[in-house]
């Protein structure tokens, strides 16, 4: 009697838990890495380094000396070879979940990944094609953030044994502000794309004053300030209830994390409005935003928690 023909995926190692942690890790971190790449794209003017996509120019898929100005050239390619980057760390957790036979969520957020970067890539071809316009560079951003998002709550998942039962530690009420803390902080995101829509970091020298977004950035600055605070005073109210209750699990932990974490994007906000938006502080700026949504993420996951593999 034959033996039957082994499966591909049957072939590879079964990787181990911390195998599978560490992927799962890549994955939070290119995330948030590719928004620093993109936004050094944007405060450096390289948005149109690369003039077209997806070849970098109408002649070449690689930049072609004297093209564009060659430090524009290689930000704006690099941060596009980045996109391999997340694609490969996104493939080898696919497959190390499937060879796990880890359960059906924790398959259903890996397979998400390589949607999300695919979604990503064509808004950032569009954002090309039409030269920058202010709102297809906001709406860019947008899926790196979610990707942010369902990076980190599938780390958290991948840590779990898919055999213990699931368990609610943190009663509906709270869980309500948590779900609203979410909203907040997308409103967050989203006015502060709007800031950087008017902002001076047009992401190309070509992209005219009138391609921005045309409202006072002092009303914009203002108004996301507002919701950074009612987003914190949120958290406030959530991580006292959670010490009030003793929550069991970790998210009275990540509930000071994620504060102490906007205490600091707050300084760096108010530094960098206060000195002319200098370029390096934007970049701290939107990758703390990633950081702050990875862990909001992660404080949303630890609501209902497993007993660790």
């Amino acid at each position: 009697m034959t033996t039957p023909p082994r499966s591909l995926l049957s072939r590879l190692p079964a990787p181990s838990i911390r195998v599978q942690k560490g992927l799962a890790l890549a994955n939070v971190i290119a995330q948030i890495g590719i928004m620093t790449t993109g936004v050094t794209v944007r405060v450096t003017a390289s948005g149109l380094g690369c003039e077209t996509w997806p070849r970098c120019n109408e002649d070449s898929l690689v930049p072609v000396p004297g093209a564009a100005p060659a430090l524009h050239q290689a930000v704006e390619f690099g941060n596009r070879l980045l996109t391999f980057v997340l694609t490969a760390v996104a493939v080898a957790l696919i497959l190390a979940v499937l060879r796990a036979g880890r359960r059906h969520q924790i398959t259903l957020l890996a397979l998400a990944m390589p949607l999300g970067i695919v979604a990503q890539a064509v808004i950032g071809g569009i954002t090309v094609l039409t030269g920058l316009l202010w709102w297809t560079v906001a709406l860019h951003l947008m899926p790196s953030m979610v990707l942010a998002w369902v990076a980190a709550i599938l780390f958290v998942r991948i840590g779990e044994d898919d055999e213990a039962p699931a368990r609610r530690v943190v009663p509906a009420p709270l869980s309500w502000l948590t779900a609203l803390s979410a909203v907040l902080l997308a409103a967050v995101v989203v006015s502060g794309t709007m800031v950087t829509g008017a902002g001076p970091h047009a992401g190309d020298a070509r992209v005219a004053a009138s391609d921005r977004l045309q409202l006072p950035i002092q009303w914009l600055v203002h108004f996301h300030a507002e919701l950074t605070v009612g987003y914190v005073c949120l958290l406030i109210g959530l991580a006292l209830g959670l010490l009030a209750l003793r929550a069991e699990g970790p998210a009275i932990r990540r509930s000071a994390i994620v504060i102490g974490l906007i205490v600091v994007q707050a300084a760096v906000g108010i530094t960098q409005y206060q000195l002319g938006v200098p370029e390096l502080l934007v970049v701290i700026h939107v990758t703390l935003a990633g950081t702050i949504t990875a862990v909001t993420a992660s404080l949303w996951a630890a609501g209902v928690i497993r007993r660790r593999a």
